[in-house]
């Protein structure tokens, strides 16, 4: 299964335009098959990133099914919907990611995504995106399923944890302008527990030898969090 990850620059003054365009024609679009559904409609949270800024994620079964959506959107029956959505964004920049092996998700039953558009509450997520040293994805990805899936894990059973890790997702090959990335998808289960990253500082523990923050910097000290939230109808949250 592959998941097609976009990031929309919207125009302000068309951001509800831009999001019924999703909402009313790209998730019943989509539905009329069984090889692809919308699955996240998010936004930045305020205050975190630039402005109007939408995440959207699109799973496809497979290549074939890419192909076939991809083909739809250049010059099929999509094509009229991608230059009306082009004219409410500035820009937007796609890459098409796959799970690593040891990732929790692995495939969606897309004929259990919700398609009705109902609304529910919505959730947070963060979504650290690293960029490991070269030559050492591997071994990024091996410390991560070793020591930080397992510390979350722990955490969370605990209530400790303010993260729940979903997803780990590599860029297909050809398909990112970077070829060494890792998105870390999480979900925040404690919204409330963010409020103490962003007003203090990380103690001298939590970055010793034999932390995660301190051990994996022999593998990467590129990385970028974003904060997302659901919108009120996107069909996974």
């Amino acid at each position: 299964m592959l998941f097609v990850h976009e990031l929309h620059r919207v125009m302000g003054a068309h951001e509800d335009e831009f999001e019924r365009a999703y909402r009313d024609e790209w998730m019943p679009t989509l539905a009329a098959s069984d090889d692809a559904r919308l699955l996240y409609f998010m936004r930045h949270a305020h205050g975190t990133g630039r402005a109007y800024n939408i995440v959207t994620v699109t799973a496809v079964t497979d290549g074939r099914a890419w192909e076939e959506l991809a083909r739809r959107v250049s010059r099929g029956d999509l094509r009229g919907w991608a230059r009306i959505v082009d004219g409410f964004r500035h820009d937007v920049t796609s890459k098409v990611l796959v799970p690593v092996e040891w990732s929790p998700l692995q495939e969606v039953e897309l004929g259990r995504v919700p398609l009705d558009g109902g609304e529910h509450d919505q959730s947070l997520f963060m979504e650290d995106t690293a960029w490991p040293h070269a030559g050492l994805m591997e071994d990024y990805l091996t410390a991560a399923r070793d020591n930080y899936a397992p510390s979350l894990a722990e955490g969370r059973h605990g209530g400790r944890s303010l993260l729940e890790l979903q997803a780990v997702f590599t860029a297909a090959w050809g398909t990112s302008a970077r070829r060494r990335e890792v998105i870390l998808w999480q979900r925040v289960t404690r919204p409330a527990g963010i409020t103490g990253l962003v007003t203090s500082e990380v103690p001298p523990e939590h970055k010793a030898p034999g932390t995660w923050m301190h051990d994996a910097l022999r593998l990467r000290d590129d990385w970028e969090s974003r904060l997302l939230r659901t919108s009120a109808w996107s069909p996974l949250f």
